[in-house]
């Protein structure tokens, strides 16, 4: 008897369905085709056993499985429940008229019990575009896939509720959850607040100035100065995300199986690699590819923490991501496309001792050390970081301090008022929604100067050897700070403090 049941692939964050079609007749044997991997044929110990152990077994007869498309490469033990019940429905010991109306999916334990699977929302959402009825899956992914509203969703936590279900029409409760409760949870009290940094008014104000226009940022100081720390509280004052946003980055998180028990994400993601990290695992990819941490930070903070430690190969990948907000792994068969829009906040030490600039430290290492240490991190990186902020250690007295300083509620809504102000500007740019996206043609358009502020631009360029790449990178800046004053037009006071953001571009830093 031939059957026909349905599973799911994901690539990229896009899943895609598969026909599981299982036969059984005379002889003897256990044929699976269609390009599974290792995973998928080691299945039929997994599914053996487990039948066995709930009072059914694999036939002795001749079974074929044949999984369609047969070209499109299979991967995962995700379909040991869809192959498992395929092959019980074929056989007749389970009834099979419903079968086809769901998308099954689940890794088998040898008693039974289901295991957790990765993917489960682009299939959820591929199986409500497709017409399914409902989605069986493990009871741990349920929640994710329940965003789809319009999808019935089951949760076991064994295949016995499975045949039942089938096989009996015993009832398995349904998963729903509340899309639009669960994206407006409060945030009101973000884990990492602003209002528990002590002193470090500047720099708080250049983190706003960053946040509010979505630049990139680059902290330069000693050990010990709070660097870590700021960056940690940085998504607390970004702008809300919207439902949009919420869904593409739940997407991608369950790709990689980490939305374990949870439904929509509704907090900006922060990552956080070790300087060990390899160009793979940064910028993804492997030969199933999987989304790196730049696509686990889509809408959030990438942070590299000392940044000169991060091997040159692995930070000159990050360039094209950064530019694009997209990462393309390709491959002989196919080609997948990750989203990377994030903001990346990197922290370094002035130097390879860590305290140069310190009056209070003395300097232990040479100029070439120095010019090696900083010679890590190249033009064109630089080129896509908007402010550098040099951060001096917080005296004691500011560390002693009983006050708390200002919440990240009260800087998230000027940040954004300031953000809704760009977005109005850009309404009508299709890729561009804040300052820090603007090219060449849109700074001269939405940037303009009045003849005291060319002169004053100039001077400090002049004066303080700033290079070319600074130039659009201070009119930018100053275009934000601008949007946070609800000012209109650019003046000399949104340029001098734009200025002070450039930091390595001073002679003396790279040179």
């Amino acid at each position: 008897m031939l059957t026909k049941i349905y599973g799911s692939a994901v690539f990229g964050v896009e899943a895609t369905t598969i026909t599981v079609e299982v036969n059984i007749d005379k002889g003897i044997g256990y044929h699976l085709v269609g390009l599974p991997d290792n995973a998928i044929k080691e299945s039929n110990y997994r599914i053996a056993a487990a039948l066995l152990n709930n009072g059914y077994k694999i036939p002795g007869k001749k079974i074929t499985i044949n999984m369609a498309p047969a070209d499109l490469r299979k991967e995962g033990s995700a379909y040991d429940l869809t192959l498992a019940l395929g092959i019980l429905a074929a056989s007749n010991q389970i009834k099979s008229e419903n079968i086809g109306k769901y998308i099954i999916m689940g890794e088998l334990s040898l008693d039974g019990s289901l295991q957790p699977i990765k993917g489960a929302l682009p299939i959820a959402i591929k199986a409500q575009e497709e017409g399914f009825t409902g989605f069986i899956l493990p009871k741990e992914n349920a929640r994710e896939a329940a965003i789809v509203s319009k999808l019935k969703v089951y949760g076991v936590d064994n295949i016995s509720e499975v045949i039942n279900f089938f096989d009996k029409g015993e009832q398995i409760e349904q998963t729903i959850v509340d899309t639009r409760t669960e994206f407006y949870k409060s945030l009101d009290f973000p884990e990492y607040d602003f209002a528990d940094v002590k002193g470090q008014e500047s720099i708080k104000r250049c983190m706003e100035i960053a946040a509010a226009g979505g630049h990139n940022i680059i902290l330069i100081g000693p050990p010990g100065a709070g660097k870590t720390m700021l960056a940690k509280r940085l998504p607390s004052i970004l702008p809300p995300m919207t439902l949009h946003e919420a869904l593409e980055t739940t997407k991608i998180h369950s790709v990689v199986g980490k939305i374990k028990n949870m439904g929509l994400m509704n907090q900006r993601p922060f990552r956080s690699p070790h300087h060990t990290i390899s160009d793979v695992a940064l910028v993804g990819g492997g030969a199933y590819p999987q989304p790196g941490e730049i696509s686990l930070s889509h809408n959030g903070v990438l942070f590299l923490d000392e940044l000169p430690e991060f091997k040159r190969g692995v930070l000159e990948v990050m360039r094209q991501p950064l530019e694009d907000r997209e990462v393309t792994i390709s491959r002989a068969r196919f080609t997948v496309t990750y989203p990377s829009s994030f903001m990346l906040v990197a922290s370094m030490n002035p130097s390879p001792g860590g305290y140069f600039n310190d009056p209070d430290a003395p300097v232990t290492s040479s100029p070439a050390e120095m010019q090696r240490y900083l010679g890590k991190i190249s033009g064109p990186l630089l080129d896509r970081i908007d402010i550098h902020i040099e951060v001096t250690p917080v005296p004691f007295e500011k560390l002693s301090e009983d006050r708390k300083g200002e919440s990240s509620v009260d800087i998230r809504k000027r940040v954004t008022a300031a953000r809704e102000i760009q977005t109005k500007r850009f309404q009508e740019l299709e890729n561009v929604h804040y300052n820090a996206q603007m090219n060449t043609k849109q700074i001269r358009e939405y940037c303009k100067l009045d003849n005291a502020s060319k002169e004053l631009l100039k001077n400090a360029m002049e004066r303080l050897n700033l290079s070319a790449r600074a130039y659009d990178r201070i009119l930018k800046v100053a275009r934000t700070i601008c949007d946070l004053s609800n000012e209109e037009n650019l003046n000399g006071n949104h340029i001098s403090e734009a200025i002070q953001y450039r930091s390595l571009d001073r002679e003396g830093w790279l040179g």
